[in-house]
C-alpha cells in the first residue's frame, strides 16, 4: 500500500489527507463529544435556552445595522460569532461590526480572500492550519516566519492573508469555536531584513484584528526558536497588546521541553519535540485541500458592508 500523501475524499465528497494515523480535514460536524459539550456549557454558557435567546437577540440587533450584508437567517453563521463571545448577543454584534469594518478599512489585506488568491503562504509552507488537535481539542496553527519566509517570494501581506484564510476555514468548525486555537510562531532563522518588513502601523493592525475583530478563541501563542534580535520585533508589537493577550504569549526559545509542557507531543512536529510523522504534509497539499472549498470562500468573501463587500480593492 502506498504511503504517499494525497488528497482523498470521504463518502460525503469532503477532502482529507492521511498523515500517518491522523486524518487531516475540516470538521464541520456538530459537537457531540460529551467532554466538549460540557466544556461549551461551563465556559461558554451554551445551553439550548441561552443559545436560542442569544440567536434571536443577535438577529434583532443585526436587522438594525444598515448596509451590512450577511446571512442573518443562518444559525450556523451566527454561532461562529456567538460562541467566542460566550453567547452575549451584544458582544457578538460588536464583534461582527468590528470584523467587517476591519475588512472595509484594510482592502489590500482583505480583498478576495480565496484559496486561489492566497496560495503563496501555503506553497512555501509558511502557514499551516490543519494538523491534529492538541490535548484540549484546540486547532493548531503554525506560522514559520523565520528561515522559511523569504519576503522577496512571499510578502508580509501575503503571509497575513494566508493566516486570515486559514482561520476563516477554522472559524466554521464547531469544535474550534468551542475549544479555540493555539498558534505556534517558529522564528528560527529570523533576520534583520525580515524585521524591517514590520512597521508600527502594521503591528497595530494585526493586534487590533486579533484582539477586537476575528471571532476566534485564541487560547495561546507559543513563540519558539526566537533569536536575540526577536526582541526588536516584539518591541514593535508590545505597546498594542492588552493584558489578556499578553498573558497568553509564551516564549520558549530552543527548549522543546518548555513547549511540551503546554502542548502534547501528539500535536507537534518532530522538529518541535513532537511525535507527528515525517515527512510533514507539504504546504501545497494543504492548499489543495483548502482549494476544494473555494466556492465557500467566495461566498464568505461576499459578505460585509455594502461599501465594498470585500470583492475588489
Amino acid at each position: 500500500m502506498s504511503t504517499k500523501m494525497e488528497i482523498q475524499f470521504n463518502k460525503e465528497g469532503k477532502p482529507y489527507i492521511m498523515w500517518g494515523d491522523n486524518v487531516i480535514q475540516l470538521e464541520s460536524d456538530p459537537v457531540t463529544d460529551k467532554r466538549y459539550k460540557e466544556k461549551a456549557e461551563q465556559e461558554l454558557r451554551e445551553t439550548p435556552e441561552i443559545v436560542a435567546e442569544a440567536i434571536e437577540e443577535l438577529r434583532k440587533l443585526l436587522r438594525g445595522e444598515t448596509g451590512l450584508v450577511i446571512p442573518i437567517d443562518r444559525d450556523d453563521f451566527l454561532m461562529k460569532f456567538l460562541r467566542p463571545c460566550k453567547f452575549y448577543a451584544e458582544s457578538a454584534f460588536k464583534r461582527i461590526q468590528a470584523y467587517y469594518k476591519f475588512r472595509l478599512a484594510h482592502p489590500d489585506q482583505c480583498y478576495d480572500l480565496t484559496s486561489t488568491s492566497v496560495r503563496a503562504a501555503f506553497d512555501h509552507s509558511i502557514v499551516s492550519i490543519l494538523s491534529p488537535r492538541d490535548q484540549h481539542g484546540r486547532r493548531m496553527m503554525l506560522v514559520e516566519s523565520g528561515a522559511r519566509w523569504n519576503p522577496r517570494d512571499v510578502s508580509l501581506t501575503e503571509v497575513f492573508r494566508g493566516v486570515q484564510l486559514g482561520l476563516e476555514a477554522a472559524m466554521v468548525e464547531p469544535l474550534t469555536q468551542v475549544n479555540g486555537v493555539v498558534s505556534i510562531l517558529d522564528m528560527k532563522g529570523l533576520t534583520f531584513a525580515q524585521i524591517m518588513q514590520f512597521t508600527p502601523s502594521f503591528a497595530k493592525m494585526i493586534v487590533d484584528w486579533i484582539q477586537d475583530c476575528v471571532p476566534i478563541r485564541l487560547k495561546a501563542v507559543h513563540i519558539i526558536n526566537q533569536p536575540y534580535i526577536f526582541n526588536m520585533l516584539f518591541a514593535i508589537f508590545k505597546p498594542f497588546l492588552r493584558e489578556k493577550l499578553r498573558s497568553r504569549i509564551h516564549f520558549h526559545g530552543s527548549s522543546k521541553q518548555s513547549l511540551l509542557s503546554h502542548v502534547d507531543a501528539s500535536a507537534l512536529r518532530i522538529r518541535h519535540g513532537g511525535t507527528l510523522p515525517d515527512p510533514e504534509i507539504p504546504g501545497d497539499l494543504l492548499w489543495q485541500m483548502l482549494h476544494h472549498y473555494e466556492e465557500d470562500f467566495k461566498v464568505a468573501n461576499s459578505y460585509g458592508y455594502v461599501s465594498n463587500n470585500n470583492k475588489t480593492k
